[in-house]
């Protein structure tokens, strides 16, 4: 195969078939998606329900009422208390990530799953019954907790329990489970708006308990993942495992090959100190850039204020609500293009695909927003064609990122770590993407006050800036084992003088006596 255009010599082609358990893991463990998808869907619909806004937001409601057709439509929902509301839970998300590492090396990444469930099914009760701010913001922490462990954990445990094969595929099970939530969310913002008495907004919040829970009871059917178990000393039970998930009893050489990552592991007393070594550069910038360019996409920004996004462009509240239902079916088909093509046409193309038609569009919507909004913002009545051309534009876009930098994001870091890191590389990835997701859902009102339709061009010159970086520097993985995923570093030519090539036997004596 080829890596970056490199030819790439691995010869391992582990024995197994495609089992049932190997579905049930990766499903279940994916559904920890719905409740990352949920949150990113629901609260970008319930900021824009106007009996929401007058409990904890009376300022922005009274703002908004008073806004005319004629008026400046950019800042009308410029408030940094109401961008606390949603970006709080990711700053909670960004501080269980680092715990979450240490208990997923610890305790397993079962464990951590389950964690994830039950603090975002609390956070969710909590949520549901908010009747001031501080406990709304109390219940948005406790669910970002819950995200921070999720999306720790899930995306190694499916690297690890799916055969490298289809490793690509069963990993984007964790974007469709984020699509499907957020798709979910829309519809129920939809309906719970038309709910009498202004309470609908409670069953939005108070819903996540539901993804929550399916995460959290289903995570008590799955087994951990051999790399967990081999890092935990359980060799037998891993092996075991190993012989259930690949339907096979001879499992040898996959199993030798992952003994031997796991013995070097041991060796490394502190990943956090070890990842800042040369040798390991490369996986380092990846689990940095890699999050942070897919928030520089610009997508959680129609994700979370998809609703609130429309409705300043003039369309009605139900309109707005409307458009962000078909962006988020959108947003599910398009990832199932994804899950069909990434391991036959590799992780590159899909990235230089996707980043080349998000540019269009965003190039689309830039001129026709500047044409009718301008600078000042008041775009008086908008046509018909108008809004057709804004929301077609933006579900174009959508499909770009959901074939694309969406599921690629998470996939791509977490079958590039090496084991003895894997853990606390998967932690930075999920800090930096929440780091980000923060800060962009705190300053996006803000930006599009200031910025205007200039917000736009500014995602878009970030796009073609990450496409530059995926051309010139990330090598081709798929089809790689990941315990062999060494190789594309030693033969890409940039990375390569990066790598120290080591040969050891770490295999000790118990473990020549299992295998």
């Amino acid at each position: 195969m080829a890596v970056g255009g490199i030819p790439c010599d691995s010869r391992k082609n582990y024995a197994g078939k495609f089992t049932c358990k190997v579905i049930f893991a990766c499903v279940v463990a994916a559904s920890g998606g719905l409740i990352f998808g949920y949150d990113l869907g629901i609260s970008g619909g319930v900021t824009s329900m106007d009996p929401f806004l007058q409990k904890f937001f009376p300022k922005v409601y009274r703002k908004e009422i008073s806004v005319q057709p004629s008026d400046d439509q950019y800042c009308k929902f410029d408030n940094q208390i109401l961008t606390l509301f949603t970006s709080s839970l990711y700053l909670a998300a960004l501080l269980s990530s680092m715990t979450a590492s240490r208990i997923t090396r610890g305790l397993g990444r079962k464990v951590t799953m389950m964690f994830g469930g039950l603090l975002f099914a609390f956070g969710a009760i909590i949520n549901g019954f908010a009747a001031n701010l501080l406990m709304l913001i109390f219940g948005r922490v406790l669910l970002g907790f819950g995200i921070g462990f999720a999306n720790q954990s899930v995306p190694i445990y499916l690297s690890e329990i799916a055969p490298f094969k289809y490793r690509g595929a069963l990993n984007m099970m964790f974007q469709m489970s984020i699509t499907i939530g957020i798709l979910v969310a829309n519809l129920l913002n939809y309906f719970t708006a038309k709910i009498e008495g202004g309470r609908g907004w409670r069953i939005s919040l108070g819903g996540a308990v539901v993804p929550g829970l399916i995460f959290f009871l289903g995570c008590f059917f799955l087994s951990d993942s051999p790399n967990s178990l081999l890092e935990r000393n359980k060799y037998e039970e891993a092996k075991d495992m190993l012989r259930r998930i690949r339907g096979i009893y001879n499992v040898d050489e996959e199993f030798k090959d992952l003994a031997k990552a796991s013995e070097a592991a041991k060796l490394v007393q502190s990943p956090w100190r070890d990842i800042l070594s040369r040798k390991y550069r490369p996986q380092l910038t990846f689990a940095i850039l890699i999050p942070l360019f897919q928030q520089l996409t610009g997508m959680n920004v129609f994700v979370f204020y998809a609703p609130v996004l429309f409705k300043s462009m003039g369309f009605g509240n139900n309109a707005s609500l409307m458009s962000a239902l078909i962006t988020s079916i959108v947003n599910s088909c398009a990832t199932l293009v994804s899950i069909a093509t990434v391991d036959k046409y590799g992780r590159r193309t899909l990235f230089l695909l996707g980043g080349l038609q998000m540019f269009v569009c965003q190039a689309v919507m830039t001129i026709s927003i500047a044409s009718k909004f301008g600078s000042s913002g008041s775009p008086g009545q908008l046509p018909l064609w108008f809004s057709a051309i804004v929301v077609v534009a933006m579900c174009v876009y959508i499909a770009g990122f959901a074939y694309s930098w969406g599921p690629l994001g998470w996939l791509v870091p977490s079958e590039i770590f090496p084991l003895e890191i894997r853990s606390a590389a998967q932690s930075i990835t999920v800090a930096v993407n929440m780091i980000f997701t923060f800060a962009i859902a705190q300053v996006f009102t803000a930006m599009l006050c200031n910025l205007k339709f200039g917000l736009f061009i500014f995602f878009a010159i970030c796009v073609v800036g990450l496409s530059i970086f995926i051309y010139k520097l990330l090598p081709e993985t798929k089809g790689v084992p990941i315990e062999e995923m060494a190789l594309v570093w030693k033969n890409h030519p940039y990375w390569t003088k990066f790598v120290v090539d080591k040969s050891s036997s770490l295999v000790m004596g118990k473990l020549e006596l299992i295998i």
